[in-house]
C-alpha cells in the first residue's frame, strides 16, 4: 500500500481497488444523486452494507434500483433524513441505532449550496442550518455505534468555498446582516471543517479518525440554484486566484472522499483536510489549493462546538 499514489484524476474505483469492505457498515448522507449516489455505489461494490440516507425516500429507491441493476447483490438500505430539521435527524438517528449496533463510516456528504436566503424549521439559515447544524447533530447522536467499530472513520464533505467566508459567530443566521449566499455557503464549509478539528479531538482515543474533504468542482445537483452569471463569476475567480476552474467527472469528484473513508494510509492521521485524494497543506501567500488557517483554528472549532450544542439544544460528552 505505500505505492499508492493518488491525484487530481483518480477516481473512486481507482482508490478503492484491492480494499476489500465486506461487512462494514456505512451511512453516505445526500445519496439519492450525484456524489452521494457514486460513493455508495462503489463501496457496496467492494461490499459494504450501505444505509443511504435521503430526504426524498422515492427519488432514494431510484438510485438504489440504479446501483442494484448494475450490482444486484448489493446490500442497501434507505432511511429517511432531512438535515434541515432536527427532528428528523433526531428520528433517523433512533432509527438506525434501534436496527444497528455498529457503524464503521459515516459519509456526510449532503449539502446544498448558494441557494436564495431561507430558514430551516428550527430558525437556521439554510446552508449552516443544512451543511453544519444537521451533521453535526446526526454524527453526535450516532457516536455510541461508530464507537463499537474496531476501525470507524466520519468524512464530512466540505469545500475549498470555505474560503469565502469564516463563521460570524454574532450573526450566523443572517439576521442582521445583509445575506450574500456565497459568504453564507463559505461559512456552512468553514463549519464542516471546524468540526471535523473538534469532533477528532473528542474521538481520538476511541480509535474514530474524522476527515474533512474538498471534492473538486463537479456539476451535480448541488448547483442547482446557480444561474449562468454565477458560473461566470466563479470562473472569473478561479482566473483571478492563478488556479482556473477545471471540473472533475463524478467518480473523480467522489474519490477523495472514498479515499478517506478507506485508505490504510490514513489510519490515526484524523483531523486533517483532504483534496485531490491527498492530504492538503496550508494555504499562505498566493498559493491556491489548501485550506485557509481560520477553518483548522482549535479555539474556533470549540467555540463553534459551543454554538451548535446551543442551536440543538443539546450537550455532548464524547
Amino acid at each position: 500500500m505505500a505505492d499508492r499514489e493518488f491525484g487530481f484524476s483518480s477516481t473512486t474505483d481507482d482508490v478503492i481497488a484491492g480494499l476489500d469492505q465486506s461487512g462494514r457498515r456505512v451511512i453516505v448522507t445526500g445519496a439519492s444523486a450525484g456524489l452521494g449516489v457514486e460513493t455508495a455505489r462503489v463501496l457496496a461494490a467492494q461490499g459494504a452494507l450501505v444505509t443511504m440516507a435521503v430526504r426524498n425516500l422515492k427519488k432514494g429507491q431510484a438510485a438504489a434500483d440504479q446501483i442494484l441493476e448494475d450490482n444486484p447483490v448489493a446490500r442497501l438500505e434507505l432511511l429517511q433524513l432531512d438535515l434541515s430539521d432536527q427532528a428528523s435527524v433526531r428520528r433517523a438517528a433512533a432509527e438506525y441505532l434501534e436496527n444497528h449496533d455498529t457503524l464503521d463510516l459515516l459519509i456526510n456528504n449532503a449539502g446544498v449550496m448558494a441557494c436564495p436566503l431561507a430558514r430551516n424549521a428550527d430558525g437556521c439559515e439554510h446552508q449552516f442550518g443544512t451543511n453544519h447544524i444537521g451533521h453535526f447533530l446526526f454524527t453526535c447522536l450516532l457516536v455510541p455505534a461508530l464507537a463499537s467499530s474496531s476501525a470507524a472513520r466520519v468524512v464530512n464533505l466540505s469545500s475549498a468555498g470555505h474560503r469565502l467566508a469564516g463563521v460570524d459567530f454574532a450573526d450566523p443566521h443572517f439576521q442582521r446582516r445583509e445575506y450574500d449566499k456565497w459568504v453564507a455557503y463559505g461559512q456552512a464549509k468553514s463549519a464542516n471543517i471546524l468540526f471535523t478539528v473538534a469532533l477528532q479531538q473528542r474521538l481520538r482515543e476511541r480509535g474514530i479518525d474524522v476527515f474533512a474533504v474538498h471534492p473538486g468542482v463537479i456539476q451535480t445537483e448541488l448547483s442547482r440554484h446557480l444561474e449562468h452569471a454565477d458560473f461566470i463569476e466563479l470562473g472569473k475567480r478561479a482566473e483571478e486566484s492563478g488556479a482556473p476552474m477545471v471540473f472533475k467527472t463524478i467518480p473523480q469528484g467522489a474519490a477523495t472522499s472514498v479515499w478517506a473513508a478507506t485508505a490504510p494510509e490514513l489510519k490515526n492521521r484524523g483531523g486533517i483536510y483532504l483534496e485531490d485524494c491527498q492530504v492538503a497543506v496550508l494555504q499562505e501567500g498566493d498559493s491556491t489549493g489548501g485550506y485557509h488557517r481560520h477553518a483548522v483554528d482549535e479555539a474556533i472549532a470549540e467555540q463553534l462546538w459551543s454554538l451548535s450544542e446551543n442551536i440543538v439544544g443539546q450537550s455532548f460528552t464524547l
